[in-house]
């Protein structure tokens, strides 16, 4: 039988984490040094109290998924929101319950520090993305607008 597992990120998952970002489509290092730069950023928000990597672990063995968590304070809100930048699984590993069991850990996470809501955005494209959304409870509030600069 498979377990998955959830736990907080450590410095030593940190090419697991790059992989499963850029699986998901995330800028690739161009150059030797973006590779040392993006470990760095990832180490930065691992030790940084106000973000948080939580990673999906198969038997104890395994990283197959994770999510990453940053609390935002709002203008307009008495307690914090949980914001979720990047959620990926593993391709070989989706289907099986890891990305619900990493949304519901960040669910936990939100209501003992007292957040209102959980907000995360998805790319116009990932249609399965929204259907597994909506399943876990969540609804569509906003469209996200962005400018390069």
């Amino acid at each position: 039988m498979q377990t998955i597992t959830v736990r907080d990120a450590s410095d030593a998952d940190i090419p697991i984490l790059l992989g499963l970002l850029y699986d998901l489509g995330r800028p690739a290092p161009q150059i030797d040094s973006d590779v040392d730069s993006f470990r760095k950023l990832v180490k930065q928000y691992i030790s940084d109290s106000d973000k948080k990597i939580l990673v999906a672990v198969l038997n104890d063995v395994e990283i197959i998924g994770m999510i990453s968590i940053v609390f935002l304070t709002r203008l307009n809100q008495k307690t914090l929101e949980l914001y979720v930048p990047e959620l990926v699984v593993d391709k070989k590993h989706r289907g099986l319950g890891v990305g619900s069991k990493l949304i519901n850990s960040c669910a936990e996470i939100g209501k003992k520090k007292d957040c209102h809501r959980i907000r995360l955005e998805s790319g116009n494209q990932r249609s399965q993305s929204h259907l597994f959304y909506s399943c876990l409870g969540f609804s569509q509030h906003a469209k996200s607008f962005t400018k390069k600069l």
